[in-house]
């Protein structure tokens, strides 16, 4: 698999650039951006991609600027961020003058050419800096650009001045994706974010499916948007059968390779009267168990034969293993409490394990 990189400037970007000289020349004027470290470090644990320093050093080893006033500031910079589990792979310093318009100098690419390889997926790297040639440097790889600035006429993929978002945009561009199924039956849009905030935009057109896929969102921690367009007309069969289907599928799409995955998660949730117990594995291999009865035809507009049918259609899609076990007396409990236990099992099953992110979650060596 190719590698994705954030080539990302220094001064302005992870440390303050001192407004007088331009210049991190002492420990007293090294200051961290707030929250730069917290999300790089995120980043470093739960995204793959590689991160490369990019950073333009006027004069660097002049008079103007004498090497021994910079590298204590750097070191101390690098080792701290390195104790946080942040490391970057290649560091490159440009020491020229901008009047030199040396090719080596963002926005140029001369320090870079080793990433124009078929090693390098520049397209779905990204440039983070704070000035426009940040964003220019990008253009030149073939890259994206998160540009940190209050200047939002900038031509950039992200424009923002808050880490936490720059998280939470890699993040979504790395598990994300989007499903649009089309039949005779049922027209389906799904857009399914692993690492969002539960946020969820949800219309089948029966209210209690809309109500069960809102607690999948929202208890996951996942960002979901489903529009479902069925033939109601006839019964619900074909649109809850399909909607389980396409999520299935969005959810085997936005694993990708499944590497520093739990890959298995578990759940047992008390809801009053009721106990729901729900046991997921993202095995690739398909397998329902299911230890539910319903004394009920419907609960809202949902024939209750239809939930195992659910569980399974999603299971037989995203390849994963469920197992299932609601017991108590009030149906509409016992549904709600098994939704919310599958979200918290896929919200650990999916979850990134930091220390092995970069390992598949077998010993087959296959999933």
């Amino acid at each position: 698999m190719k590698k994705k990189v954030l080539f990302i400037d220094r001064d302005g970007t992870i440390i303050f650039e001192p407004i007088e000289d331009q210049q991190v020349d002492s420990l007293e004027k090294l200051e961290f951006l707030p929250k730069a470290i917290s999300a790089l470090r995120k980043i470093a644990e739960q995204t793959d991609y590689e991160l490369v320093m990019v950073t333009n050093q006027d004069g660097l080893g002049t008079d103007s600027f004498p090497e021994d006033t910079f590298w204590p500031a750097q070191n101390k910079m690098l080792k701290t961020l390195e104790n946080e589990g942040i490391h970057f792979a290649k560091i490159h310093v440009d020491k020229t003058f901008a009047h030199e318009n040396a090719p080596t100098r963002k926005p140029g690419t001369a320090l870079l050419t080793e990433y124009f390889s078929e090693e390098y997926d520049l397209a779905n790297s990204y440039v983070i800096g704070d000035r426009l040639t940040d964003v220019q440097l990008a253009e030149n790889l073939g890259s994206k650009s998160i540009y940190i600035s209050e200047d939002t006429s900038a031509q950039a993929d992200l424009i923002t001045m808050d880490w936490d978002e720059i998280f939470r945009f890699l993040a979504s561009n790395t598990r994300s994706t989007t499903i649009q199924r089309t039949t005779k039956e049922t027209d389906i849009l799904i857009k399914l974010n692993l690492d969002g905030t539960g946020q969820s935009d949800i219309s089948t057109g029966m209210g209690f499916f809309d109500h069960m896929l809102h607690q999948l969102a929202y208890h996951s921690g996942a960002d979901l948007t489903i529009q479902v367009k069925g033939d109601l007309h006839i019964d619900e069969h074909h649109t809850i059968e399909d909607t389980a289907l396409a999520l299935g599928e969005a959810y085997l799409k936005a694993l990708g390779n499944k590497k520093g995955i739990n890959r298995y998660g578990f759940f047992i949730l008390p809801m009053d009267d009721v106990l729901a117990q729900v046991a997921i594995d993202f095995s690739g291999r398909p397998w329902t168990m299911w230890d539910c009865e319903y004394k009920r035809e419907k609960v809202g507009q949902m024939p209750t034969e239809m939930f195992y049918h659910f569980f399974k259609s999603f299971s037989d899609t995203s390849k994963c293993n469920l197992n299932i076990k609601a017991e108590g007396p009030n149906e509409h409990h016992k549904i709600e409490g098994t939704f919310k236990a599958l979200a918290k099992a896929i919200k650990m099953a999916v979850a990134i394990d930091p220390k092995f992110k970069n390992v598949l979650p077998s010993t087959k060596g296959m999933l």
